[in-house]
C-alpha cells in the first residue's frame, strides 16, 4: 500500500484538493485499494476548518467531494506513518523538513515533479485562480499515480 499525505500551508485549499483529487484518479483506475491518502498544513492557523469553500467548489465541478474534511496541521510523527510526503511548493517542503526534523529517507518530493511542466502549484488563496491550481493539482496527482503504479 502506498501511503501518501499532501502539504501545503493550511489544508484548507491546495492540499485537500490534491487529496480528494488523488482519491478519485485511484478509484476511478481501480486502485484505490492501493493508497491511503490523506492532507495536512504546515500552519496550524486553519486546523479545524473545512475546506475553503472556493475550494470545495471547484472539486465539486468535477464531480469530487470533500465533505467533512478539516485541517490538520503536519506533525513530526507524520513522517514515519507516510512513504510519500508530497508539497505543492518550495516553501512548504522547507517547512515539512523543518517540522519533522529532516528528510533523511527522501519522502519529501513536488507535487510537479512527473509533470512536464515541473515547479510550483501556485496557491489560489491568493491568486484566487482556484481552476488553474485544482488543473495544476489533478496534473500532478495523474504524474504521481503513473508514477507510482509502474
Amino acid at each position: 500500500m502506498h501511503r501518501i499525505l499532501f502539504v501545503c500551508y493550511g489544508n484548507i485549499c491546495r492540499s485537500p484538493m490534491a487529496e480528494f483529487i488523488m482519491k478519485d484518479l485511484a478509484q476511478k483506475r481501480g486502485a484505490g485499494g492501493q493508497f491511503h491518502i490523506e492532507s495536512r498544513g504546515t500552519s496550524a492557523e486553519e486546523s479545524g476548518h473545512p475546506v475553503y469553500p472556493p475550494a470545495a467548489a471547484e472539486l465539486k465541478k468535477h464531480g469530487i467531494g470533500c465533505a467533512g474534511k478539516t485541517a490538520m496541521q503536519l506533525a513530526a510523527e507524520d513522517y514515519g506513518k507516510f512513504d510519500l510526503i508530497i508539497a505543492m511548493d518550495g516553501m512548504n517542503a522547507r517547512a515539512i523538513s523543518r517540522i519533522t526534523g529532516g528528510d533523511p529517507q527522501g519522502k519529501v518530493r513536488m507535487m510537479m515533479e512527473h509533470t512536464p511542466r515541473g515547479g510550483e502549484v501556485d496557491d489560489p488563496w491568493f491568486t484566487r485562480r482556484y481552476a488553474a491550481a485544482c488543473r495544476d493539482i489533478a496534473e500532478g496527482c495523474e504524474g504521481w499515480l503513473d508514477a507510482l503504479m509502474r
